[in-house]
């Protein structure tokens, strides 16, 4: 059995932050805005999941009314997300995310964001995508960065058992 999710997250820029995204810091004078680490490619494929297999969406399982979520690592929600799902008899089969950010350049940086996704989702790099795009002056122009997500989960058998 096959689930298909989709996930959306949004956060504005703020001075004095760190940029994070898919458990990478990027070289930006600016971070995101937001409860945790602000990682919002993270956000959105917590959300595609959660949603593949609902199961609900991120700000119901990591309210950002919990102070232990406090500039937590983003990283660390998706493993408990990935657990999660394997309690629920679901592995991760893809994802597939674009960031939305006229600024800063991202290219360099994908091919990590993709193994961190990659390690922490316990699948091949193959299976995840990971794509950078700009607005080209319109929507966000510059005000933040967004990403929208789409995953597949697949039912846990044997055949396709992994080690959590």
């Amino acid at each position: 059995m096959l689930r298909i999710g989709v996930g959306y997250d949004v956060h504005r820029f703020i001075s004095g932050r760190r940029l994070v995204l898919g458990g990478v810091e990027i070289d930006f004078n600016e971070g995101l805005d937001g409860h945790s680490d602000a990682d919002v490619l993270i956000h959105a494929v917590i959300d595609a999941l959660l949603g593949a297999a609902a199961l609900g969406d991120i700000g119901r399982l990591f309210p950002d009314s919990d102070e232990r979520y406090k500039n937590i690592d983003s990283r660390t929600l998706l493993e408990r997300v990935v657990a999660l799902l394997y309690q629920h008899g679901w592995v991760v089969g893809n994802i597939d995310a674009v960031i939305v950010a006229d600024k800063p350049r991202l290219a360099d940086y994908i091919p990590r964001m993709r193994g961190e996704l990659a390690r922490i989702c316990r699948v091949n790099e193959g299976e995840i995508s990971v794509k950078a795009t700009t607005e080209e002056g319109l929507g966000l122009a510059g005000k933040g960065i967004g990403v929208h997500s789409v995953c597949t989960i697949i039912k846990n058998t044997i055949a396709n058992l992994v080690d959590i």
